[in-house]
């Protein structure tokens, strides 16, 4: 397994250890011990599944008093996977990373608490697999815009499919600082 830290602190890009041969591969998704060594110690407590088509892009999503860590693979297919520095007082604050992940490279990203998330389906349907260190609370789901021109994300899609709830989060700058994550 390798682990590369990313532009963004906490954010950690995995290329688990995969053992192929004719009759497939072996991977091994989620290992406590050699997480924990690579600097992902907080607990998982609910695992997600998400299955979509392309162009649909999810987010960008965080909870604020029920901050989740993210542990995120791809089983089926390909995303672009992004990460926004939203805590506040944080140097990289509004910043953000974006990482190819697909059922063939098998790269896991982990996001910790503070982060909001999000990611757009590049190939016909996509099978999004991820850990959490919170579980999901509705009443505390907050996000902002996709397309906020302030982030500027490079997102691979121009006019992506949305909920009707993401293309009414508000931009960044809109959002209170109690709205917002502290370091």
């Amino acid at each position: 397994m390798n682990i590369f830290h990313t532009s963004l602190e906490g954010v950690l890009l995995i290329e688990p250890s995969v053992f192929e041969d004719q009759r497939g591969f072996f991977l091994e998704t989620y290992h406590q011990r050699k997480y924990q060594e690579a600097g992902i110690s907080q607990p998982f407590v609910q695992d997600n599944h998400s299955h979509s088509v392309r162009g649909v892009l999810r987010g960008l999503h965080y909870q604020l008093q029920h901050p989740q860590g993210k542990l995120i693979w791809v089983s089926q297919g390909a995303i672009f996977d992004v990460a926004v520095d939203i805590r506040r007082g944080s140097p990289t604050f509004g910043q953000w990373l974006g990482i190819h992940l697909t059922s063939e490279n098998h790269r896991q990203i982990f996001i910790p608490e503070g982060f909001a998330h999000g990611f757009c389906v590049l190939s016909e349907q996509a099978d999004v697999i991820y850990k959490c260190t919170a579980l999901y609370a509705p009443d505390d789901e907050y996000g902002l815009r996709w397309d906020d021109p302030k982030l500027a994300i490079r997102w691979p899609v121009q006019e992506p499919i949305l909920s009707a709830k993401d293309a009414r989060l508000p931009w960044l700058s809109e959002l209170e600082e109690e709205a917002l994550p502290h370091i």
